[in-house]
Parts: structure tokens; sequence; C-alpha cells
């Protein structure tokens, strides 16, 4: 089930990823948010903005979750079968516009694949 209406919880939470164009880690939101809603209301909007074709989620080193906006994405289909970038040194994580060929494997129905290459970013590198 997805977002019925946008209420003012939904808008807090859509407002951060317009600041960001990289992806946010569900940690940070909490901390950042937690003073205007509960952990479980941020977990439940996460997930009906995944639904709905919003957000796309991955792990992160240390299995922490991941979100990050979607690009022509609907409820019914995701289209962000691509990589991410996370830095080892500040933890900054960003999608990768590289396409990844997914094998296809005998005997086996692939649902979701996730790639996290990880390494320096642009402003840790130099």
């Amino acid at each position: 089930m997805g977002i019925i209406r946008k209420t003012k919880s939904v808008n807090i939470l859509l407002d951060e990823f317009s600041k960001n164009s990289s992806a946010i880690s569900v940690i940070i939101l909490i901390e950042r948010l937690s003073l205007k809603m509960n952990k479980t209301t941020i977990y439940r909007i996460l997930d009906k903005l995944e639904d709905d074709g919003v957000l796309h989620s991955f792990l992160g080193k240390n299995g922490n979750k991941w979100y990050a906006k979607c690009n022509d994405c609907s409820n019914t289909k995701h289209h962000d079968t691509h990589p991410h970038f996370q830095c080892s040194d500040c933890g900054k994580v960003d999608c990768l516009s590289t396409n990844v060929l997914i094998p296809n494997i005998p005997n086996r129905k692939v649902d979701t694949s996730q790639i996290l290459i990880q390494g320096k970013c642009e402003e840790c590198f130099s």
C-alpha cells in the first residue's frame, strides 16, 4: 500500500530528500527527525514511499539501510537497478549512473540485486 495523502510527516521526510542529492541512511533520518516524528513513523513512511516508486533502498556497509530518490519509477516497476558508491572515509553514499548487467542464472529468478562499491569520494580522494 502506498502513500494515499501527503501528510505533514510525509512532507517533512520528502523534504530531506529534496535538500540532498545523495542517499541518506535510515539512522541519519531518525537522528535528524527525532523531534518531529518517532522512528516507527519514519520506517512506515519510507516503506510506503518505496512501494510508490518515490524512493529505493539498499544496504550500505555495516548493513545499514540507505534510501535515495528514484528516477522514473512507479508503484508497479522500479527501474533503479544500479550500483551505489560509499566513501570509506566520510561515509557519503551516491547512486552511480553506470549500467550494470545482471546475468541470467540458470534455474534461478533474480528479483533484486545490490552492488555497493567502496572507496574514497571526490572530496576525500584529493
